[in-house]
């Protein structure tokens, strides 16, 4: 059977060809322990470094500010939770948004069920954060603030660099969950001025299960994962080489065509969003027209439902919804309920994503399969 056309890269991407080449030696033959004094350790350990240097290129920052992990959630708990344990004799007060990642979300909400106090920023209709509200939130004991930088749902790109001028004139550290936003637009961890930086290996066409986080010197978050001294003692465990190799050469990719790669998402998701236009009413697009990652369409259909439309177009398209619909309730994102998303068009919610292997005839098929399953669902509302 064909396969549908994958539309969900904000969810997972493909391994790259040249990731899975890059990772294949480490597969088959180049089993050893990086952290062996022998002669197998020495090729592991070198590979290791060497995507250190990789992903540090791509957040423009030193390799010894970069930890791997074992992906961005992880990343995120080891930055809030490690800057919160490590700063709690100074205060309790962490700062973040209404719009966060689970991976956020409840790290804080964890914190704040421990006797840490948190504020949750609200977002403006489009999703953005506005830096004077990141001000107004700062008490005597604000510890941290964390702010994503790109949103996963409705791909809203916050204004860090405001955001981070705020927490500098504070003294107060600033974490960004860029999972979705390291390779599709820049992640200049200079010109973004934040501190610490999260990074998932499965949203730049590395492989699930690894990631890494930035940490600038001389922050030292307290060691999430105890054990042996690997990762210079800041993460603990035997290191997925393979996986390291991975998102190392991925980001290194990623890097080298930025601008273009940019450039044909931008295109190819703004396709997809006209040619739906073009056939339908009814449609609200999620987030800010301008400042959005660019291949995010997070498209609402007024009065349908996310589960109906997929299920009509599921053996041909694959998207994600953004509302859960059961047989007397519908359960809203809370991105979506952030910004005041009105019911009737929040249930109706479809996200669109696109990625480098994405093609015109796809998004053109795609477009003709998702308007025609609207159009059949519409008369029956």
């Amino acid at each position: 059977m064909k396969q549908p056309i994958y539309l969900d890269y904000n969810g997972t991407t493909p391994h790259d060809p040249e990731v899975i080449a890059a990772m294949r030696p480490f597969l088959e033959t180049e089993f050893g322990n990086p952290s062996s004094s022998h002669w197998y350790g020495i090729k592991p350990k070198k590979a290791v470094e060497t995507a250190r240097e990789q992903v540090a290129m791509i957040l423009n920052c030193s390799p010894k500010e970069v930890i791997f992990t074992s992906g961005g959630t992880e990343s995120n708990n080891h930055a809030i939770l490690g800057m919160a344990r490590r700063l709690k004799g100074k205060g309790n007060h962490i700062i973040t948004t209404s719009f966060e990642h689970p991976a956020v979300f409840e790290v804080c909400g964890h914190l704040a069920r421990s006797g840490f106090e948190v504020s949750y920023l609200q977002v403006s209709p489009e999703g953005l954060v506005d830096p004077g509200d990141v001000e107004a939130a700062i008490q005597e004991s604000t510890i941290l603030i964390s702010v994503m930088h790109a949103n996963n749902e409705v791909g809203t790109v916050q204004p860090l660099a405001d955001i981070s001028k705020v927490a500098r004139d504070h003294g107060i550290a600033l974490h960004t969950d860029a999972a979705q936003s390291v390779g599709k637009i820049p992640t200049d961890v200079q010109e973004l001025g934040v501190d610490l930086l999260s990074v998932a290996g499965h949203k730049v066409y590395a492989p699930k299960g690894v990631g890494a986080l930035y940490v600038r010197s001389p922050l030292d978050p307290e060691m999430f994962c105890l054990g042996a001294g690997q990762e210079k003692g800041r993460r603990a465990g035997t290191e997925n080489v393979m996986g390291i190799v991975g998102l190392g050469t991925a980001c290194e990719i990623a890097q080298k065509g930025l601008g273009k790669h940019m450039a044909r998402m931008r295109y190819l998701r703004d396709r997809l969003h006209e040619g739906l236009l073009s056939r339908l009413a009814d449609i609200r697009l999620n987030g800010s027209q301008v400042q959005r990652l660019p291949n995010t369409a997070s498209l609402s259909f007024k009065s349908l439902e996310a589960n109906r439309i997929l299920e009509e177009v599921g053996l041909e398209v694959a998207a994600s919804a953004g509302a859960a619909c059961h047989a007397d309730t519908v359960e809203l994102s809370h991105v979506l309920i952030a910004m005041g998303v009105p019911v009737e068009w929040a249930k109706g919610t479809l996200r669109f994503s696109v990625g480098k292997m994405t093609t015109e005839a796809e998004i053109d098929t795609a477009i003709r399969v998702v308007a025609d399953a609207v159009e059949k669902l519409r008369p029956a509302c």
